[in-house]
């Protein structure tokens, strides 16, 4: 993992976030992108020199947060961009070969009962680079034990698991594997190829009417430092995303770190 990207926000959050996404990129000897995405339209008649002078003040943003962590030797690189949040970090990320965005749950200080608002919500639905959703306040880690949930475990990219087999053999972690048989089971879809197989301390079959449910069932007691989910068109948090926002009280393990992966197919 050599280059991670880590999108500020405006949020009470952002200065723990980004300490981190230090941390985080420091054990992998990984370059960070701090950024901030702006989008301003900018009619006839106004100010010419306006993106200027918002690029200006969101590096001096980016700056004042970056100077009060501690930034462990680790290369950051400031970066702004003008655009729609979705399709300008996906643009970015292919632009700056970013292997991983960690993301704060709320980049922007909204109500306490949300876990994942808007802006974050829209960066995973939107963009197809692998993701790291950090709790809040959540102090960096060695990650022990992972819990890697699917309902198909058929992998047609061979990229796909790269983001999670860097950082179980980063941490020397346990992946444990929850395979949950739904309703739109396919023949096949729970038989798990030797590569990933070889990478597996237990395995646990579950039966659930989505793999969000199987994951709130087991991931308890699993315990894991990480949960590792796969982002797909109407996969992990599908019933949740038909908004942006995902409240905590319909997200009960928003205490630990989620890997959201891209889709394996």
């Amino acid at each position: 993992m050599k280059s991670i990207l880590v999108p500020v926000g405006s949020s009470k959050n952002a200065v723990s976030h980004l300490q981190y996404a230090v941390d985080f990129a420091n054990t992998f000897g990984a370059k960070l992108y701090v950024v901030q995405v702006y989008n301003v339209d900018t009619k006839a008649g106004t100010m010419m020199k306006v993106d200027e002078m918002i690029e200006r003040e969101s590096l001096g943003f980016l700056k004042s947060h970056v100077d009060k962590v501690n930034q462990r030797n680790v290369e950051i690189v400031l970066k702004t961009f003008k655009g729609k949040l979705g399709d300008t970090l996906d643009t970015a990320c292919k632009t700056l070969d970013v292997d991983l965005i960690i993301l704060e749950p709320r980049t922007n200080s909204i109500k306490d009962e949300v876990y994942l608002g808007k802006t974050s919500g829209k960066i995973i639905k939107q963009t197809n680079i692998p993701a790291l959703i950090v709790p809040e306040g959540y102090v960096y880690k060695p990650i022990v034990k992972i819990l890697l949930a699917m309902k198909s475990a058929i992998i047609n990219k061979d990229d796909a698991l790269i983001p999670l087999m860097e950082i179980k053999n980063q941490f020397k972690s346990v992946l444990n594997l929850l395979l949950v048989k739904t309703p739109f089971y396919n023949e096949g879809d729970l038989d798990v190829s030797d590569n990933l197989l070889n990478h597996i301390t237990n395995s646990t079959t579950s039966e659930n009417a989505t793999t969000y449910q199987g994951v709130l069932e087991h991931y308890k007691e699993n315990n894991p430092d990480l949960l590792c989910v796969v982002r797909r068109n109407r996969g992990f948090f599908s019933k949740l995303w038909e908004s942006n926002t995902i409240l905590k009280k319909d997200f009960h393990s928003s205490s630990l770190p989620v890997l959201v992966l891209s889709g394996l197919k």
